[in-house]
């Protein structure tokens, strides 16, 4: 179904994303719409779910006011076919971006639908699994989610309305929303932690690299790495200083 592979997508998403957060993020949902695709029926798929998740912010970094605007041009220049195009910008769909536009290419296929509710979401589940002792999605309970997710001045740069708004479409109560996707991010933990350090190593291990210059702290995951996040996460109030769009 994808006319381009996984690592041709990574490939391009790093060709135009460099912040160690953003690649992370995009592993991240990458790793969620391959569960999803997995725990919804749609196993045969599972890599194209994956890419459509990996690439959906390729514009972001570069390009923030023009976030889902500027994306097909990126992807189709990548040699990415219009369905993965078609479920990127969808992913963006009611939310009026910094330009002023409304973007209005709405998520039609479950695969999109499933994108656009879990993508702000997995950003306030990271947010919540930085509060823990563990640092882990791993052993979070649903009360625990549920209790951050209805305080507004938690992770306030996550949007309740766009999650609210991702469930309906699905026909899905808000509930099972929450848990899907972090039993997702919980299995896919471990998957995600690879792929990190993956990146992680080959950017240590490329000529240019500056060691002077490096911040491990920013490749973030578990552990000590998950503490080193906070202050690219939280402002002093509480606030989550990134956009998961």
């Amino acid at each position: 179904m994808s006319e381009i592979t996984r690592d041709e997508a990574f490939t391009l998403l790093k060709k135009y994303n460099k912040d160690p957060f953003h690649i992370q993020h995009a592993l991240t949902v990458e790793a969620v719409m391959k569960w999803y695709a997995r725990e919804l029926g749609y196993g045969a798929e599972e890599e194209h779910w994956g890419i459509v998740g990996l690439l959906h912010d390729i514009d972001f970094e570069l390009y923030p006011a023009e976030h889902c605007l500027k994306a097909p041009e990126l992807l189709r220049g990548g040699g990415v076919s219009e369905d993965i195009i078609h479920g990127v910008v969808s992913h963006g769909c009611g939310i009026t971006i910094e330009c002023g536009v409304i973007l209005d290419v709405e998520p039609v296929h479950e695969m999109e639908k499933v994108l656009f509710a879990a993508d702000e979401l997995t950003g306030l589940i990271w947010a919540a699994a930085l509060m823990r002792p563990s640092k882990s999605t791993k052993d979070m309970e649903l009360k625990s989610l549920k209790k951050k997710y209805k305080s507004k001045g938690f992770a306030a740069g996550c949007s309740r309305k766009v999650i609210e708004r991702g469930a309906e479409q699905l026909d899905w109560p808000l509930e099972k929303l929450l848990t899907m996707t972090m039993q997702a991010m919980a299995d896919s933990e471990d998957e995600i932690k690879r792929e990190v350090e993956a990146e992680q190593n080959a950017i240590k291990n490329c000529p240019n690299f500056n060691k002077k210059n490096w911040n491990s702290g920013s490749f973030f995951m578990h552990g000590a790495s998950f503490s080193q996040a906070l202050p690219f996460l939280f402002s002093s109030d509480g606030k989550i200083l990134h956009d998961f769009q």
